[in-house]
Parts: C-alpha cells; sequence; structure tokens
C-alpha cells in the first residue's frame, strides 16, 4: 500500500492555499483535480526530489 503525502498548494486561479494528498503512485504522471475553493480544474504534476513527494501546479492556460 502506497503512503499518501499531505502538502499544501496554492491554486493558479484564485490563489488560495489548500491541502492535497500526494501518492507515489502518481510520480511523473498529470492529472486533473478542481480547486476545493473555486472548484476550477488544476494540472498536477507530480515528482520526487531528494526522495520526497513534490508537485507542480498548473491553470489550463499555462504551458509545461
Amino acid at each position: 500500500m502506497n503512503q499518501l503525502t499531505e502538502k499544501s498548494i496554492s491554486c493558479p486561479y484564485c490563489g488560495e492555499s489548500i491541502e492535497v494528498l500526494l501518492d507515489a503512485a502518481d510520480i511523473d504522471e498529470q492529472y486533473i483535480e478542481d480547486c476545493q475553493v473555486c472548484c476550477k480544474p488544476i494540472s498536477f504534476v507530480v515528482f520526487e526530489d531528494d526522495d520526497e513527494l513534490k508537485v507542480n501546479v498548473y491553470s489550463e492556460d499555462d504551458t509545461f
């Protein structure tokens, strides 16, 4: 069973800080989750850096 890691992110639309759960099984994957505050779709890219799960978030208009 994979351990979930809680991270705080800022929504690229409304700027609110929200807590998200990251799963190590999602490393190098892109997925979309709606903001808990403004309900707009946030693109998530999970990666590992120095054995720590990290995430980059983008709006639909951002390029990555």
